[in-house]
Order: C-alpha cells, then structure tokens, then sequence
C-alpha cells in the first residue's frame, strides 16, 4: 500500500480478503489461499506498508489461474480518505509471464475494437479536441498549459494527418500507403526548410544536409526508437529501427533512383532524340562523399565497439547504472561531433579535398550540362567557340 500527499501522523486502515464469485477462476479462501484480515498502521513518516496473504499449494500440481479480492476501509484519522484503488483483485498464477502477454492482447484487440469503430469523420473532430482526462485513480485531471500549448502549435498537423484513412478501412491497406505518402510529404517539407535556412545562414548545402536537413529528417526515427526503448523488455526494436531506417535510407532511397537514371541514360545512347550525347554512364558528383563516408564508418566501428561492451559488461545495449548510461551517452554524442567536425573541415577545404578522395573520382562529369555542379553549368552551356572566347577574356569557371 502506497500513502500518498504527506506523511504526517499515524494512520490506520483495515483490510480483509473476499471471495469473488463462483466462477471456475474465483479462489477460494481455505483452498487457494488462507484468508486474512486485520489492520495496517502507518507509523509517523511511513509512507509504504506491505499485506502479506499466504498461497496455499494444490497437491494436483496442475496450471492455475484464480482471482480473489482484497478490499481497504475504515481509514482513520478522518482527514485521511482511501483512493478509487481500495480494492484490488489479486490473480493466482502459473505462468506469470504467459498471463502478461495474454492481457497485452487482449488491451491489443480492445484498442483495434476500439478504432474500428472510429469514423473517418470523427478523426477530424478527435484531432481538434482538448479535454480533461482520468489519471490512474480515476481521478480528473485539468488540462496542463503545456498540454494546451502543444495542442495549439500541432493542431494543423493533426488535422493534416486525419486525411488519412483509418486503419479499418480496406483491411489497413490504404492507411498504411497514404500514410508513407504523408510522411514523405513532411520530409520533404522538413529537407526544404532545413535547406532554406543553410541558405539563409550562408552554408555550403553539403553541410546543411549533413546537419540541419538530418536532423529534421531522422527526428520520426529518434522518437520512435525512444518509445521502443521505453516499452521494449530488449534493444531489438530500438537498436533494429535505427539500423532498419538508415539501410532503408541508403539502398532504396539512394539505389532506387540511381539504378532508374542508369537504365534511362542507356537507353539514350544512340538515340537521334538524345537531348545530349549520351555514353550511357550516369555520373553524381561525388563532392565530400568519400571522405564523409570513411569519416562515418570510423564512428559507426566505434559505436559497434561501445555496444559490444555494454553487453560484457552491464548486460545489455540499454540501461544500466547512472555512471555507465551517461558515459555511453556521451561517448555516442561525441562520435557524432566528431563526424560532423571532420566533414565541415573537408567541405570548407580545411582539410584538403585532392589529397583525402578516399578513391573517388572527383573530376568526373555527367554528359548533360544540368546533372554536372552548379559552378559548372554555365561554362557547359556554351558552345566551344564562346568557351574559347571566354578563356581568352579570363572568364574561366571552376
């Protein structure tokens, strides 16, 4: 038992244990247990007190699964009053961890019930209510200036997401397509802010997609791999979304579209509608790329390395003693700011680009004048003769 809001004085209450119903799950006092009752005191300064009711073993041995009852009243002085909890129902059980996963369905299924239930409509009117909720008490809780403050800056987005359907609709296929297609929208919206205030700021856009535009990027996976922490009895989820999302990132997001220029740019060799010579090879401009990558590879072994330790030593990727989570933490902090130092300092030509290429070509060019860099596309427009006119008049680009 729990005493709560001050801890002054002596206080009593009484407790007793009480049979359910008659139902084949309901125990029985003499039985399945040996019933109790009796009187709590919390002393002066006493804030927790522990009923102990003894189990009473089965000769059968079998699997069980019972409930009884034990009810608090009589709480004395007459300023002290017992919360909506002054019964509780206590289950007799074999497999504890059997009977947590079946209620975790069951709140599961009472939740997908719950939604089905949710009109595309009412998605609208839930996105712009407020209101008052019930604590764990049953108590009602006011609504927070917090609360009432983040409700008004996110109330556009929640309502910008209701267009999506609801999850019952269709067999959830259509909300769960709409729904990458939205949040391909925000990210979008997200990269083009980002890169408006690099602009703004006077920063290379190498830089700003590197700091402004991945952060404002990976913030969904940040937040989902902390709720994951946070629920999640292991680091699986956590540490599997982190990984899942950048491979994701990386070979679709990075291949898909290279491997349609590839094919497109074959397909155009030879072609008398070709918009320029075509050869058939597709080149990036690989710009820091090399180096940047050799840069992350470095921090990511290092971070494997802290992992790997963690669970020699603590026992696991998360969690731990105060000392070792905030070592860790700064340790990945800081191999962050090191990626990001080391990439500024190349970007900026602090560390010189021609001599840290890490094997990457960076002299080669696209065929088409708009795919080459933006310094470049001016010179590649004109044709040879006004290239040679603007060499003589000292008109050379980069």
């Amino acid at each position: 038992m729990l005493r709560k809001n001050g801890s002054d004085g002596k206080v009593t209450v009484d407790y007793k244990t009480i049979e359910l119903d008659e139902s084949d799950h309901t125990a029985t006092a003499g039985v399945d247990y040996k019933h109790c009752e009796g009187t709590t005191v919390f002393e002066q300064n006493q804030t927790t007190a522990t009923i102990e009711i003894p189990i009473l073993a089965r000769a059968d041995g079998g699997d069980r699964d019972e409930s009884f009852g034990i009810q608090l009243s009589n709480i004395t002085p007459d300023g002290a009053k017992l919360s909506k909890k002054s019964f509780q129902i206590v289950n007799i059980i074999t497999d504890a961890e059997g009977k947590k996963r079946a209620e975790a369905l069951h709140q599961l299924m009472s939740k997908i019930e719950a939604e089905e239930e949710t009109s595309w409509g009412q998605q609208f009117l839930q996105a712009c209510m407020l209101h008052p909720t019930k604590n764990e008490d049953g108590e009602i809780e006011d609504i927070a200036a917090g609360d009432a403050l983040l409700h008004f800056i996110c109330i556009g987005w929640k309502i910008f997401f209701s267009f999506i359907p609801p999850p019952h609709y269709g067999g959830g296929l259509p909300c769960f397509v709409i729904s990458l297609a939205f949040i391909g929208i925000v990210t979008y919206i997200v990269g083009e802010f980002a890169n408006l205030f690099g602009c703004v700021l006077g920063i290379l856009p190498s830089v700003t997609a590197i700091t402004f535009v991945a952060l404002g990027t990976s913030l969904p996976d940040t937040f989902a791999s902390m709720a994951a922490a946070a629920a999640e009895k292991y680091a699986d989820s956590a540490v599997g979304n982190v990984t899942g999302s950048n491979s994701v990132n990386v070979f679709l997001g990075l291949g898909l579209p290279w491997v349609i220029a590839s094919l497109w740019e074959e397909s155009q060799v030879g072609s008398d509608d070709a918009p320029y010579p075509a050869d058939g090879m597709y080149f990036v401009p690989a710009g820091n790329l090399g180096f940047s990558v050799a840069v992350f590879i470095c921090c990511a072994c290092v971070c494997v390395v802290v992992l790997v330790v963690r669970r020699q030593v603590v026992g696991g990727e998360l969690g731990g003693g105060q000392f070792g989570r905030s070592l860790s933490a700064l340790i990945l902090g800081t191999l962050w700011v090191i990626y990001i130092t080391m990439s500024v300092l190349q970007a900026y030509d602090v560390i010189d680009k021609k001599s840290v290429t890490m094997g990457v070509d960076l002299g080669a060019r696209h065929q088409a004048c708009h795919c080459r860099p933006e310094v470049e596309r001016a010179a590649c427009w004109l044709l040879p003769e006004q290239l040679k006119y603007a060499a003589l008049a000292g008109h050379t680009t980069r």
